[in-house]
């Protein structure tokens, strides 16, 4: 039923991402790839401090890589993360968007554009509105949208506003996230788009 989960968080997502990857297990079999904004010239470390969260592997996406079953993937700092037909990773360095780069709506809008309707995605806290148009664009194209309640968000403006724009199909308190994701892993035949 689904090929891939996108993500997106902005302040206070360290937290949140580690507390949504530590409850998955090493069986989970999408894909994850995340956009956390982070300063240009960060280091791997949000990558090593989430590897040691769970059992998922995590690591910064690379150009032209091709997504993997039980591993996440990080834009890296300073980089715009896009999925290109094919669904292998492009990195990109244009323009900012909503002052972001990485940009949550450039990577949901061209994973949206790859996957349609085998696409979920994941806003989570942030101060901004990025993510809000690209997972609008997820729900448009048959994807699920999933947005973490804000009243369990360390900032909820980005949540408040995907929720309005979008109109997610579920709005969740944060630990109730990974159990739906698992729930939905279960029911997929991965690399057969069947359900099990």
């Amino acid at each position: 039923m689904f090929d891939a989960v996108v993500i997106g968080a902005s302040s206070g997502g360290m937290q949140a991402l580690k507390t949504l990857l530590s409850a998955l297990p090493a069986s989970f079999l999408l894909p994850i790839v995340i956009v956390q904004h982070i300063h240009e010239h960060s280091d791997a470390y949000l990558a090593e401090y989430l590897s040691r969260a769970g059992a998922l592997a995590v690591k910064d996406a690379e150009d032209k890589e091709t997504p993997q079953p039980g591993m996440a993937y990080l834009a890296p700092a300073g980089y715009h993360l896009l999925i290109e037909p094919d669904g292998s990773f492009s990195l990109s360095m244009d323009e900012k968007v909503n002052y972001c780069r990485p940009s949550i709506d450039m990577l949901f809008e061209s994973a949206a554009d790859a996957f349609g309707d085998r696409l979920i995605g994941v806003v989570l806290t942030g101060a901004n509105a990025d993510g809000a148009a690209g997972l609008k664009i997820i729900r448009q194209r048959g994807g699920m949208a999933i947005v973490q309640n804000p009243k369990t968000a360390e900032s909820p403006y980005m949540p408040q506003a995907a929720m309005q724009c979008a109109q997610p199909d579920h709005v969740l308190d944060l630990e109730k996230i990974a159990p739906l994701l698992i729930k939905l892993n279960e029911r997929i035949s991965y690399g057969t788009g069947t359900a099990s």
